[in-house]
């Protein structure tokens, strides 16, 4: 009887969580699934026909704001990575024991609302905001200069709002490095960035995996920042899918791009995952 309350225990622990994983996500997944497959509208109600044709008709009529997403997801990705590697491995190697204050100071704004945020850089980046408005009345950038309603306000608003997100996981892996692999690498006369590369690097490596899996898939689905830092040229297939449900009630569409979108990063995710080595993300974060 012991033995057999010693194995079912684990299952017993996970068993909450597992239940909270059905009921909030497999159950949500599979009633947007059937409703992807149904015909008919919100007036003369919903049948289901398993009808495939939904998709090829969402593809077809927002393929543009997809691979527009996809861009802009993966720039910002890319951006954030170039900026949150430097500041993750400051503050592992080079912060001190202000290390929490610096991660404190990172985490800050998230104290304000994700919406607030980005309608605060709005008011900033606006034609005469408190940051062009003085440029422009002294001459120093011209009248018809803006940024709001571009590629480059979007995709600044993505870097800003999720860079936290990339920084944090770097700084773990960071932190986890023995800083006597360093030394041991210097004392058989590797240089800095050979340390670097062959040492710190591939240690690293699990932090950047999470980093990137928890940036670039919120930020390619992100409607917020399209909504608000960008125009009728910069809109994203988040805020079409959105559209789609909360204004048109089309929710066949609006599933079949759900689940398109849902198909392509996970598509996007295998490939990264196995390009960078999964294996060796593992091993290294098991170390």
């Amino acid at each position: 009887m012991r033995r057999v309350r010693a194995t079912a225990a684990p299952y017993l622990l996970a068993l909450p969580a597992w239940i909270w994983f059905g009921v909030f996500f497999v159950v949500p997944i599979a009633a947007m699934a059937s409703v992807s497959l149904t015909t008919g509208n919100i007036l003369e109600g919903f049948q289901q026909t398993f009808s495939v044709s939904n998709y090829a008709a969402a593809i077809g009529q927002y393929h543009t704001q997809m691979i527009r997403s996809l861009v802009y997801g993966g720039v910002a990705t890319v951006i954030m990575l170039l900026l949150a590697y430097p500041m993750a491995y400051w503050i592992a190697f080079k912060g001190g024991r202000r290390k929490s204050m610096y991660l404190f100071l990172l985490l800050l704004p998230f104290f304000v609302s994700f919406v607030l945020r980005t309608i605060s850089w709005g008011f900033l980046l606006a034609d005469d905001g408190i940051l062009f408005g003085p440029l422009k009345s002294a001459g120093l950038l011209p009248q018809g200069f803006h940024v709001l309603a571009t590629e480059f306000a979007v995709i600044g608003g993505l870097v800003y709002n999720f860079l936290p997100f990339m920084v944090l996981p770097i700084y773990v892996a960071l932190e986890r490095v023995d800083p006597r692999v360093i030394e041991a690498a210097y004392d058989l006369y590797a240089s800095r960035w050979a340390a670097f590369r062959r040492v710190v690097l591939p240690l690293s490596l699990p932090g950047v995996f999470a980093g990137v899996l928890m940036t670039f898939v919120p930020a390619t689905a992100d409607p917020v920042n399209a909504r608000v830092l960008g125009g009728t040229g910069t809109t994203m297939i988040g805020n079409i899918i959105q559209t789609e449900y909360m204004t048109n009630n089309d929710y066949p569409t609006a599933s079949a791009l759900s689940f398109t979108l849902m198909a392509v990063l996970l598509v996007g995710i295998f490939v990264y995952a196995r390009s960078l080595g999964t294996e060796n993300v593992l091993e290294a974060a098991a170390r």
